[in-house]
């Protein structure tokens, strides 16, 4: 079990480090990704930014949170990763239900919609950290050498699952 809390910690640091660099990078990408809270509808005007902060906070918290090697650290960077991820799954469904055409800001500047396939990225991502949190619970030695695959194995299917809108338009038929 120790290993899928590897491999679950290194999939959560890559993908919550990219979505984090990529709405702070700039004043533009910031500004884009604000509009898209916004444009999302599911807090009030006053409550936008505000709403943007705490997005971006919880990235951050995630980041540094499985960036440390204690497993109360890790236990807590999972249970945030699922709380937050649970509350942008919940403001998905409300946009596709809507019919609100709004661009995924998840990673930066993509134009594509929201659809039911960022429900899907987000069930797997919320799968991964309520792995890890139940594999944060049990303890055992490590293979230093299988462990670094694991993280490597993380980390990349971290960087497949920020290119998901990529693969499912690469796999889609239409």
């Amino acid at each position: 079990m120790q290993y899928v809390e590897v491999a679950s910690r290194l999939l959560l640091f890559t993908v919550f480090a990219l979505a984090l660099a990529s709405k702070v990078a700039s004043r533009g990408a910031w500004i884009r990704f604000v509009e898209s809270v916004r444009s999302m509808a599911v807090v009030g005007d006053a409550l936008v930014t505000p709403a943007a902060v705490a997005a971006v906070l919880a990235e951050a918290g995630v980041v540094v949170l499985a960036a440390i090697p204690l497993r109360q650290a890790g236990a807590a960077a999972f249970t945030l990763a699922a709380l937050l991820l649970g509350c942008l799954t919940v403001a998905v469904v409300m946009v596709i239900r809507r019919g609100a055409a709004v661009p995924c800001r998840c990673f930066g500047a993509s134009e594509t919609p929201l659809s039911v396939a960022h429900v899907v990225r987000n069930l797997v991502l919320t799968a991964a950290a309520l792995l890890g949190l139940a594999a944060s619970a049990v303890s055992g030695s490590f293979d230093p050498v299988f462990t670094v695959i694991v993280a490597i194995f993380g980390a990349l299917l971290g960087l497949l699952l920020t290119r998901w809108d990529d693969l499912v338009s690469l796999l889609s038929t239409t």
